[in-house]
C-alpha cells in the first residue's frame, strides 16, 4: 500500500518551500494540485516533473475514491494547494477522511500557512485563538458575525481584496468601530503589509488605496472588562 502526503507550498516566497517537501514531490507517483497551471510553475522552478492531476473543490467528491484505490494499489500520492497547507480553506479534508476510513496512512508535512504569521504579527493574544476561514459570501454572513460578537479569543479570517472593506465595515457594524484589528496582505512577498488599528482606522486607510493580494484579518477578542469600565 502507498501513502498520502500533504505537502505545504509557499504562500508567496518560493524560498519557504522546504527541502523535505521538494523531496516528497519528486518521489511521489502522482501529485494532486488545486490548479495545475499554478502548481506547474512551482514544480518547474524546483525541476519536479512528476505526473500532475487536478484536484479541487469542484471534482473532489467524484475523485477521492479513485485516488484512494490508487494508493491502495501501491502509489504514493502528494496533495498540494495553490498556496499554503492543503485542507486549510483549501481542498484536502475529504481525501484525508476517505484515506483514514480505508486505513491508508496519511502524513502532513509542516510548512507554510498564512494564518500563523498574520496572528503573530497582529500583537493580539496567541495563546487562544479561533480560525474562521472565509466568511459566507451571502447567506449566513450576518449571523456568523453576530455569533462572534462576544468571542473572547483572537479571531482570524481569510478574505479577498475585493471584499476587505465590506468585511471591515460589517465587523464595525456589529462589534463596534473601536474594536482593534490587524490586516495582513502579501505575506512573505516583497510588498508585505501588516496594518494595525481600530476597525474605523483600518476602513479609512484601505478605502484610500487600491487593495491587492491575499488578505488575513485578525480581530481582537471581546473584552467584557473594557465594556464594564465604559459603563
Amino acid at each position: 500500500m502507498g501513502k498520502l502526503f500533504l505537502v505545504p507550498t509557499p504562500i508567496g516566497n518560493l524560498e519557504d518551500m522546504t527541502i523535505r517537501g521538494i523531496r516528497i514531490l519528486k518521489e511521489a507517483d502522482v501529485i494532486l494540485a488545486e490548479d495545475t497551471r499554478t502548481s506547474a510553475k512551482l514544480l518547474a522552478h524546483f525541476e519536479i516533473k512528476n505526473k500532475l492531476i487536478s484536484h479541487h473543490k469542484f471534482n473532489e467528491h467524484k475523485t477521492v475514491d479513485m485516488i484512494a484505490r490508487q494508493i491502495e494499489d501501491g502509489k504514493n500520492v502528494a496533495l498540494i494547494s495553490d498556496a499554503g497547507t492543503p485542507g486549510i480553506s483549501d481542498p484536502g479534508f475529504l481525501l484525508v477522511r476517505t484515506c483514514l476510513e480505508k486505513d491508508i496512512e496519511v502524513e502532513c508535512l509542516p510548512g507554510a500557512t498564512a494564518l500563523i504569521p498574520a496572528l503573530v504579527n497582529s500583537g493580539f493574544p496567541t495563546d487562544r485563538f479561533t480560525f474562521e476561514g472565509f466568511l459566507p459570501q451571502k447567506k449566513g454572513r450576518h449571523k456568523k458575525i453576530k455569533d462572534l460578537v462576544t468571542e473572547t479569543r483572537t479571531m482570524i479570517f481569510y478574505e479577498s481584496p475585493y471584499r476587505l472593506i465590506k468585511s471591515l465595515e460589517q465587523f464595525a457594524e456589529f462589534m463596534g468601530s473601536d474594536r482593534k484589528a490587524s490586516v495582513s496582505r502579501e505575506l512573505s512577498k516583497f510588498f508585505e503589509e501588516n496594518r494595525r488599528g481600530t476597525l474605523k482606522e483600518l476602513i479609512e486607510y484601505f478605502s484610500s488605496k487600491t487593495i491587492k493580494g491575499e488578505i488575513v484579518i485578525v480581530l481582537e477578542g471581546y473584552q467584557a472588562e473594557k465594556e464594564n469600565e465604559e459603563e
